[in-house]
């Protein structure tokens, strides 16, 4: 495990930044950065004993050897007041990625050890600075790459998750409390709790934690971006909506009706959401070939795996029976009809062949024309309502009600509150057979499963399993 002895250095910038940041922690941060950095104004960069500042920033300049000074700012932040809770300093230049390591290879040689993945953040956890679940949170913040999973990761991060597992805890202390207490005073015939009064009690907490586990993020689920497929009869307008939502030619675009042999994807990003969008051969009732038959194979079996499909029927089309036999071919979990080429009616037909549509499908259609773009501004929150609906249980706030407020939980974390649940059903059991000794030990034993979310004693082993997939430097 980690060694907190140690001073430790990595560079903690992205590749490719104009910025580079060395980071530094551990016993020995002053006395490096003073043999390394130069202020240029008389000042000491110790902390002064009469006043413990949370930060102190000096400009100056690093040397490497005895001629090379680089400009640079040093962010000093003093222990207990810092990231790690120990004294951490950070070294802010403009240099190339050879220059920067050539700085990193010079604090190697005055005794520095170069930091593992995550090891400034399991520092923090380490000196109480972050509690387990928050520490995985900050690696959540790093990898998140779309809005989704960077307010999952800030609900972690806030301690949303350690705030619901300790009112939890500690219901479960109050009732363990009186069943025990009963149990020392058995000979007396004094109970302090009836037995339908714990049953309910241990009832009402394994409820609050079956809520929590149907209500949670899946921050697992977040990292995998969701599929929306596009899908409909040959020509009805497919891959042009696919190139319009991309803004690229990704798929061929033709009136010759079966150009679309392949199931052809792309990543659709907006500033609210990803997701993977793709186009597949045109759906019939009857294929012509064996070439056909597999294609369609392919576009029903990507279609049935996502998180939504759009359906497109083709606005100007005059008959829609083929239309009505190909929706009837797949069953999506969740699906958003189009009506495309809306362009093509007149503006006082349109109304008319949207009602007609709706009346065929049982369904609302949204009318979109990927020529002028009109009615994409009104597709892209329908796609995004679809995948949050499918990737994770919402709960919309009335002061933000685009914000996601249910508790984030990796698989680490529903693990634990599953064996929680597991025990406290047998607790209840227990407490109904009358058989208190067993419904303590099954009390305690969900206790300690919650435990683990953010326990100071958790193995090792699983620590190093958590803070492993951090990157250097953070």
């Amino acid at each position: 495990m980690h060694d907190l002895s140690d001073t430790i250095v990595a560079v903690s910038s992205p590749s490719g930044g104009v910025r580079s940041i060395v980071r530094l922690t551990g016993p020995q941060t002053v006395s490096i950065c003073e043999q390394v950095f130069e202020c240029s104004r008389a000042s000491s960069i110790r902390n002064p004993k009469s006043e413990i500042r949370n930060s102190h920033i000096v400009s100056g300049a690093v040397r490497l050897g005895q001629t090379l000074a680089l400009d640079a700012w040093l962010y000093l932040f003093f222990a207990p007041h810092s990231y790690t809770g120990e004294d951490l300093a950070e070294l802010h230049l403009y240099a190339s990625p050879v220059i920067v390591e050539a700085l990193v290879q010079d604090l190697l040689t005055r005794g520095l050890r170069p930091a593992g993945p995550g090891e400034f953040t399991a520092r923090a956890y380490l000196n109480g600075k972050l509690d387990l679940a928050q520490a995985e949170a900050v690696n959540e913040v790093i990898s998140s790459s779309n809005r989704l999973q960077l307010e999952a990761a800030e609900q972690l991060l806030g301690g949303r998750l350690t705030k619901a597992a300790d009112e939890i805890r500690s219901a479960l202390l109050d009732i363990l409390s009186l069943i025990e207490a009963g149990l020392d005073f058995s000979s007396a015939d004094i109970a302090f709790i009836a037995t339908p009064e714990a049953a309910e009690r241990l009832t009402t907490i394994q409820k609050s934690l079956e809520e929590l586990l149907a209500g949670s993020i899946r921050c697992e689920t977040l990292i995998d971006l969701p599929a929306v497929g596009i899908a409909g009869a040959p020509n009805a307008g497919k891959s042009s909506l696919l190139n319009a939502l991309l803004g690229w030619e990704r798929s061929i675009v033709s009136p010759q009706p079966k150009t679309t042999r392949d199931v052809l994807s792309g990543v659709l990003t907006t500033d609210r959401f990803q997701c993977v969008l793709f186009d597949c051969a045109g759906l019939v009732v009857m294929p012509d070939n064996p070439l056909d038959e597999l294609a369609q194979r392919a576009a029903v079996e990507a279609l049935q795996h996502c998180a939504a499909v759009l359906f497109c029927v083709d606005a100007a089309k005059p008959e829609m029976a083929e239309d009505v036999a190909v929706r009837a071919l797949i069953r999506p979990k969740s699906v958003i009809h189009i009506a495309t080429k809306s362009d093509l009616p007149t503006p006082a037909e349109l109304p008319g062949r949207i009602a007609e549509l709706s009346r065929l499908f049982q369904a609302e259609f949204l009318p979109v024309s990927a020529k002028t773009s009109h009615g994409l501004a009104n597709l892209l929150p329908a796609v995004e309502r679809s995948i949050v609906g499918w990737a994770v249980p919402t709960i919309h706030s009335p002061n933000a009600p685009d914000s996601i407020s249910a508790p984030a939980l990796t698989a680490r974390h529903r693990q634990a509150v599953t064996e929680a649940i597991d025990s406290i059903r047998q607790a209840t059991v227990e407490v109904k057979r009358g058989n208190g000794e067993v419904a303590v030990m099954m009390i305690r034993t969900a206790y300690q499963a919650l435990s683990q979310i953010e326990q100071q004693s958790i193995d090792e082993q699983v620590l190093d399993r958590i803070f492993s997939r951090f990157c250097i430097g953070k």
